[in-house]
């Protein structure tokens, strides 16, 4: 298969629980996390790395900048549904304890995705490819830009640590 739709293949968990080793997670852990996948608006979905802060230090006999790349910056915003019961309180059998977790400043979470062919509901499975793992620290969640459709709010946390394109590993014996 060279190419494969990224629809329906973004795989995203929130673990409220420091995984053992955030860099390479284990299935167990991962699955255990909240299965945000269904829960995130797609098209303001922004998780991965941004560009790197830079340092320019052209010798004088250069006449182009000399850009080196130097601390790494990471982007962690997400616009999440909100879900209620029949009485219209929350209800997070159905979905809202995703935002229920993230909707406090200061919270912190490791959250990891997963974009591969396999479909987002799938379970996490051993050697899985994590595209982007992070530690994240929570903002005030904010009413997304468009208010208009289902009722949803925007989280831009911010990343502690990141670890891009890591392996999902099989749990301890």
């Amino acid at each position: 298969m060279p190419r494969s739709l990224a629809d329906g293949r973004t795989k995203f968990s929130i673990l409220t629980t420091k995984p053992l080793d955030p860099a390479a997670p284990n299935v167990t852990e991962l699955n255990a996390g909240i299965d945000a996948s269904c829960n995130v608006l797609t098209s303001d979905f922004q998780f991965g790395a941004a560009a790197s802060d830079k340092v320019n230090e052209a010798a004088l006999c250069t006449s182009d900048n000399a850009n080196t790349p130097t601390r790494g910056n990471n982007q962690s915003a997400f616009t999440f549904f909100r879900y209620f019961d029949a009485t219209g309180a929350s209800d997070p059998t159905e979905g809202d304890e995703s935002f229920q977790t993230m909707k406090i400043k200061g919270v912190t979470v490791w959250v990891y995705a997963r974009r591969t062919t396999k479909d987002s509901i799938d379970d996490w499975a051993a050697d899985d490819e994590i595209f982007h793992g992070a530690e994240l620290v929570t903002d005030s969640v904010t009413p997304p830009s468009d208010m208009g459709g289902w009722i949803k709010y925007r989280q831009e946390a911010e990343t502690q640590q990141a670890w891009p394109f890591i392996t999902a590993v099989a749990p301890p014996i």
